[in-house]
């Protein structure tokens, strides 16, 4: 993400507004010094896992018969990196998936996300499928499964092929809609034996904003307001055409959801009246698309807001859109939004940020650990959901290498902590939250940042490709050793 653009930009994205609405590392390597708990902590059967991106990690763009993607391209446009680097190689996952399935076993965890590069499997987006790219996947379900790690799915992390934009205009099209649905189906037909947890789309919310409204993401364009919102309507009936394969060609048991980075709403101070706003905030905010998905319908604020830019619908994508879920995947970094309860407008007004609060290396990722409680338990009563997944939490940070060839993150370790004893107090009350997957599990290409971002447990050299654990990877361990948050 640019730091030109905050998270708290997405507010637009996915919902209404704010104006609109007011407005030393043998550490790392020891085992845990206590016990796993077997009360006090998170859930039995909480799953822990860490998580990656294909072409964050993968690298190998042109070896055994892999299309081009959206991001292949726009890489090369002068500019857009920042450290003018591409993905053509990233961690070389592609290659070392064994030695970092190694690196998932070695923190304990139980579950690891990954996702499926769609032009791999089919270079054009459609017609005839790769089978060196399907058996790459097969290969690294296996390594998992033989591990003792259970695979969690995503069908696309924002790697469009770029056949389908070239040809349809990619998610501006319902053509594209289609085509990941028979996308899905494939996938869900040849790995869904091994693979009993599947996310669609993570993070329409910035994909859509940021490659078709400001084109600071693949493929880089910046269209009418309008038409960005009919793509995020597109977006959303993707997912819908999605889970409806995986639920016509999936194995038996196979469960499907999305994964969103949900436009994170809190109570500025905590109070009922102030609960009830973030509450009614949380929903509005997102209306445009995790709303629709969960309810099956746009909120008439919504609509009222977007008036003449509103997507255009049916009421037959809509049903489409709204086909049940097995759980909800929230993408939660930091808070875009404390509110507090108003007698105007919708019931609710957002609160300015002040420059000086707290965040880490990356502007947009600010430290605000309540987060984490209250829009899992938000969500939980707004969208009667009983089976959340954070699939997404962590942070970057300076990740300086000491002349002992370690590195103490102290700082991200600090963000981890209040963030799970967050987590923890949520579970505690009975919020459905019932996994975690941290992110990352290495450092890789951070999208617009190229290389400069890190937010891995294990700190990669790009040079030489070795993979070293920082000291949050000790603390990582130790949290999932004792199920607890560690406070």
């Amino acid at each position: 993400m640019s730091d030109k653009v905050s998270r708290r930009q997405l507010a637009k994205i996915a919902g209404l507004s704010a104006a609109a609405m007011a407005g030393a590392l043998e550490a790392a390597e020891a085992k845990p010094a206590a016990p796993p708990r077997n009360g006090g902590g998170f859930p039995a059967g909480f799953v822990w896992g860490t998580a990656t991106s294909s072409y964050q990690v993968e690298g190998a763009v042109s070896e055994d018969g892999r299309g081009a993607s959206i991001w292949d391209k726009f890489v090369r446009i002068p500019g857009k990196i920042e450290d003018g680097t591409t993905g053509d190689r990233a961690n070389e996952h592609y290659h070392r998936y064994k030695e970092d399935i190694a690196l998932v076993k070695e923190l304990g965890c139980r579950a690891y996300r990954f996702s499926v590069a769609w032009p791999r499997v089919f270079p054009d987006g459609d017609g005839k499928p790769n089978p060196k790219g399907l058996d790459f996947y097969n290969r690294l379900v296996d390594e998992l499964l033989k591990n003792g790690i259970e695979p969690w799915l995503t069908l696309y992390h924002w790697d469009l092929p770029q056949s389908l934009e070239d040809r349809f205009g990619g998610w501006r099209s319902t053509e594209t809609c289609k085509i990941f649905g028979d996308y899905a189906a494939y996938v869900a037909e040849h790995l869904t034996d091994r693979v009993k947890n599947v996310f669609t789309l993570n993070e329409s919310g910035r994909f859509v904003y940021f490659g078709y409204g400001i084109g600071i993401d693949a493929p880089g364009l910046t269209l009418p307001q309008a038409e960005v919102n009919q793509i995020r309507h597109n977006s959303a009936l993707a997912h819908g055409l999605a889970v409806q394969a995986v639920r016509a060609h999936g194995g038996r048991g196979t469960r499907v959801g999305p994964a969103e980075n949900i436009d994170a709403c809190a109570p500025a101070i905590d109070t009922p009246e102030n609960v009830r706003a973030a509450e009614i905030a949380l929903r509005e905010m997102n209306a445009g698309y995790l709303n629709v998905i969960m309810t099956g319908g746009y909120t008439d604020a919504f609509l009222k807001y977007a008036g003449p830019n509103a997507p255009k619908f049916t009421d037959a994508e809509l049903k489409i859109i709204s086909s049940p879920v097995d759980f909800l995947g929230l993408n939660i970094y930091a808070p875009q939004n404390y509110v507090v309860a108003s007698d105007q407008g919708a019931g609710f007004m957002p609160l300015p940020i002040p420059k000086s609060f707290p965040h880490m290396n990356s502007d947009w990722l600010r430290v605000g650990p309540e987060t984490i409680y209250w829009v899992p338990k938000l969500a939980a009563k707004i969208w009667k959901t009983d089976a959340i997944y954070i699939s997404e939490n962590g942070a970057s940070g300076d990740d300086v290498v000491r002349p002992d060839g370690r590195i103490y993150d102290t700082d991200r370790i600090m963000y981890l902590r209040n963030y799970l004893a967050q987590l923890q107090r949520a579970t505690s009350e009975g919020v459905p939250v019932r996994g975690y997957f941290l992110w990352s599990l290495m450092d890789n290409f951070e999208w617009v940042y190229g290389l400069n971002k890190r937010f891995g447990l294990y700190h990669v050299n790009f040079d030489t490709q070795v993979r070293t654990p920082k000291l949050s990877a000790s603390f990582y361990r130790n949290v999932i050793a004792n199920n607890a948050a560690g406070v």
